[in-house]
């Protein structure tokens, strides 16, 4: 199984609409992924490591996958579209990242 992360950096002043996000864009990825996509899962950031320290995201969005190819076969139709979404909720380039669930 993997696990693609969306990982949008803490940005002082930087806006994120957190339900826009939960409510619209997430469901919409899972949607048109379809049952490729085996789970999805959303975190926002809180704090730093260092106590009073803003966090180093701001917000985590997470799509399970059986295997790379299952993901690119079912995001890359839509993928324009997805990201063109984007700015519905923040102006944050975010960072992608795929990884092999171990545990």
């Amino acid at each position: 199984m993997i696990k693609v992360s969306v990982l949008y950096p803490y940005r002082a002043g930087a806006k994120f609409d957190m339900d826009y996000y939960c409510k619209t864009h997430m469901p919409m990825v899972k949607n048109k992924c379809g049952a490729a996509c085996k789970g999805i899962a959303v975190e926002q950031g809180l704090a730093g490591g260092t106590p009073g320290s803003p966090p180093t995201y701001v917000a985590m969005g997470h799509l399970l996958f059986d295997s790379v190819e299952a993901f690119q076969t079912s995001f890359g139709p839509h993928a324009a579209e997805i990201m063109a979404d984007i700015p519905n909720y923040t102006p944050i380039q975010p960072i992608v990242q795929i990884s092999e669930i171990k545990i």
